[in-house]
């Protein structure tokens, strides 16, 4: 998601979400085949070995992430029923760095991981339930949770099919990624003090970009076997369709606003 923490190979990091922007540790570490020349078919079997592997991890990967998405609805809801105030979405991020940082990346080599990672995205979906709530409340509220969910959804299954069906490596985007998360920082940053309603309209919009731009970045990693550890791609992943819905909602809460 690799996820949040420490890594002894490359990486950049990520924690951006709209209203309240977060940044959550992303590694980016790099893998490969190395092909003997002197033994052209053992190179051979290593990479019809890595493919399969790849593949494995691709399918666990989008098992864990429909299994997460959807506990966060379950969380999420709960929230709404519950009528949570507006602080508990703060207060869900927060733990949930943490656990990201310092305790997911400790656990996902081991089953205790899966139990991490369920916690993790169960504490933001119950946070994000109190934002729904505030949304909800508003003219067309339900509508503009839709559109942002829709969205969200078509994003996601055009760049994620679009990366595995191009098979294309997009590792070169990595540190365009990194600069723009920079960018997004020092923007987020003066908007606290400059409170302008445009530049917040802006922040959400790059960041929808700068996730868009990671889930072409995991999907190829993970499907060239340069990500192996399912765990840690799903948190990946999951931080990016989550960063990009709130982003959705502000923006469309925004522009519904006006009307």
């Amino acid at each position: 998601m690799r996820g949040s923490g420490i890594l002894p190979e490359l990486r950049t990091h990520r924690r951006v979400s709209e209203p309240a922007i977060f940044f959550i540790d992303h590694y980016i570490h790099t893998t490969g085949v190395n092909f003997d020349m002197a033994n052209p078919g053992i190179s051979f079997v290593k990479t019809a070995d890595s493919a399969v592997a790849a593949n494995k991890v691709l399918k666990n990967t989008y098992l864990l992430l429909s299994a997460t998405l959807g506990f966060s609805a379950l969380t999420a809801m709960l929230s709404i029923v519950l009528a949570m105030p507006s602080w508990v979405y703060m207060a869900a991020v927060i733990v949930s760095m943490v656990l990201g940082m310092f305790v997911l990346p400790r656990t996902a080599n081991s089953a205790a991981g899966i139990g991490v990672i369920f916690l993790i995205t169960g504490l933001l979906g119950f946070g994000l339930g109190a934002i729904l709530t505030m949304y909800l409340a508003l003219p067309h509220g339900p509508q503009t949770v839709g559109l942002a969910f829709g969205g969200t959804a078509a994003i996601f299954l055009g760049l994620s099919g679009y990366a595995l069906s191009s098979k294309r490596d997009f590792s070169f985007m990595g540190g365009f990624i990194f600069a723009g998360m920079m960018v997004v920082m020092i923007a987020v940053i003066a908007n606290i003090f400059l409170q302008i309603p445009a530049l917040s309209l802006a922040i959400s919009s790059v960041i929808i970009l700068l996730m868009s731009g990671f889930i072409l970045f995991d999907t190829s990693r993970i499907a060239r076997g340069e990500e192996t550890n399912y765990i840690l791609a799903t948190y990946g992943l999951y931080l990016s369709l989550f960063n990009i819905f709130v982003s959705l909602l502000q923006i469309l809460g925004i522009m519904g606003g006006d009307d």
